[in-house]
């Protein structure tokens, strides 16, 4: 487990690469798909992220969301303050506050 600094950008650089990676796939406990995040530009490092917390924690529970809100560093503060800006992090937001957890399903390219 990695100890995020203040910068998301610094973060980023301590995380695995996601090639050979298409996607991820965020399912619920009925097993239906609810989010995806794409292997393409302006979603990677958050692709990067629910890799990296897939391979620590095993699933998006709160305690990952919570650590994955430290990974994403100044960016969770923006979202914090513009609700919908950051989909991936609201998502985060939303499970360290009581929403379901959910299981990080890996597709390769």
């Amino acid at each position: 487990m990695i100890q995020p600094t203040t910068s998301f950008k610094d973060n980023l650089q301590l995380l695995p690469s996601i090639d050979g990676l298409a996607r991820i796939d965020l399912v619920d406990d009925a097993g239906a798909v609810v989010a995806s995040i794409e292997n393409q530009a302006g979603k990677q490092g958050s692709l990067r992220v629910y890799q990296y917390l897939l391979q620590v924690f095993g699933a998006l529970d709160a305690k990952a969301a919570a650590h994955g809100l430290d990974v994403f560093a100044e960016h969770t503060a923006d979202a914090k303050n513009r609700p919908g800006a950051h989909p991936n992090i609201d998502r985060l937001i939303e499970i360290v506050d009581g929403a379901a957890p959910l299981t990080i399903k890996l597709i390769a390219a």
